[in-house]
């Protein structure tokens, strides 16, 4: 009966989110399987969580749009999310919901669930009001570099603030509902240093490409905003941002566990 429910309210949810033109199609689908196990096995509270990554991501693609245009042709897709980005951004989160349903009596599924979103709520919040910062953002990996707004690597005080801010909103409830404030510091920690992990990955090994007709680097492929076909120039071709916002998940996940072992 849960599932079902849970089943229920992930399709309205994704209904919503589509027709708010969050979601594609594809992306839909995948939010009402992703939602389907976290409302049906996990709970409220799990679904609160969730929730929160999604409306506040969501919200922040759509704020500030006009101090943000020319800024799109830098990432491989737009605000609305696909499946690879549901997946990619939620589906590790919703593993750890699969571990919790095994075994209920550890806190490794709830620790995992919440590092996993902070991170890539983190990173989220970190990308859509850092490019807000009047400042070019730094190069993670040679901070004495200037570089456009939106290029991936970027970094700067203004973003990482505002990353640790994404990853304190799903700390805060992750904490509360728990009543073990100690969680708090450590799923926002987790949360920065995945969204750090993925500002290493984007200026070294994720896949970036150029565009001869705007003679600028992007993450579309195979084709840029204006129509014309983008060249590889850098990066594992396999690596694309869906794969480096996993490997954020991952990276928070890993601290969260690692903070939790040895305190």
């Amino acid at each position: 009966m849960q599932l079902l429910i849970g089943l229920i309210l992930a399709t309205l949810i994704a209904y919503l989110a589509y027709r708010a033109r969050s979601l594609n199609r594809s992306g839909a689908i995948a939010a009402t399987a992703v939602g389907t196990i976290v409302f049906g096995l996990g709970g409220l509270q799990w679904a609160v969580l969730l929730l929160t990554f999604f409306v506040t991501s969501s919200a922040l693609s759509r704020m500030f749009k006009k101090r943000k245009q020319g800024l799109d042709e830098k990432f491989s897709k737009g605000h609305e999310r696909d499946a690879g980005q549901v997946f990619g951004n939620g589906g590790l989160a919703t593993a750890f919901v699969l571990v919790h349903a095994l075994y209920p009596e550890s806190s490794i599924g709830w620790v995992g669930f919440a590092a996993a979103l902070a991170a890539v709520n983190a990173d989220t919040w970190a990308t859509e009001l850092g490019v807000l910062n009047p400042t070019p953002p730094r190069m993670i990996t040679n901070l004495g570099k200037r570089v456009e707004k939106g290029t991936s690597g970027g970094i700067s005080l203004f973003g990482t603030l505002a990353s640790l801010l994404g990853a304190g909103i799903i700390a805060l409830p992750a904490a509360l509902f728990t009543d073990n404030w100690f969680l708090f510091p450590l799923i926002s920690f987790a949360g920065l240093a995945g969204s750090l992990f993925d500002s290493l990955l984007g200026a070294t090994v994720q896949a970036m490409y150029y565009c001869p007709a705007d003679k600028k680097e992007t993450e579309k492929h195979p084709l840029h905003t204006c129509g014309t076909e983008t060249v590889h120039i850098r990066g594992w071709m396999w690596l694309d941002n869906d794969w480096v916002n996993f490997a954020c998940g991952v990276t928070g996940v890993a601290a969260a566990l690692i903070l939790t072992y040895i305190q």
